[in-house]
């Protein structure tokens, strides 16, 4: 009875691991646990982040993403100019074959404009990403108050 108890205990433990993470394989990429932070309700925008791992030896591009929670889905990265951070428009991200492309806070990020309304923490949205070999992957992004711990390293 007592290891009955014990696998019950480990199961609630390891259940909230599995309901943050999520991943999406799309024949050589894996999409890594896309995510949004919680916005407050009046921002017009918000941002998706995740790491794609492309596991095959020929590279390939993320040439854009759309979703119904918006008007409007644009890849976009943070850079450095002249002592100023400043976020730009960017046309495809590359994925190196054997190698990765990380959208984190700071980085690229998919954009979304003309939310039909901000998304609260634990709930969870569509997006497509659109790959140049890979295809349409649907993923789906989940509402976090926090930035994952991992995402804050990048």
């Amino acid at each position: 009875m007592h290891l009955k108890h014990a696998l019950a205990l480990a199961a609630a433990l390891f259940c909230p691991l599995l309901a943050t993470a999520h991943d999406y394989q799309a024949g050589d990429l894996h999409i890594e646990h896309p995510w949004s932070r919680e916005m407050p309700p009046v921002a017009p925008t918000a941002a998706a982040y995740f790491v794609v791992h492309n596991q095959g030896q020929q590279a390939d591009r993320l040439l854009g993403a759309d979703t119904p929670a918006a008007a409007k889905a644009e890849l976009h990265e943070h850079i450095h100019q002249n002592g100023l951070m400043k976020m730009q428009r960017v046309q495809v991200v590359e994925v190196p074959g054997k190698g990765q492309a990380t959208f984190a806070p700071m980085g690229y990020h998919v954009m979304l404009f003309g939310l039909q309304r901000q998304f609260k923490d634990g709930e969870r949205f569509p997006l497509t990403l659109h790959f140049e070999r890979a295809g349409d992957v649907q993923v789906e992004v989940a509402v976090q108050k926090e930035a994952p711990a991992e995402a804050e390293h990048h």
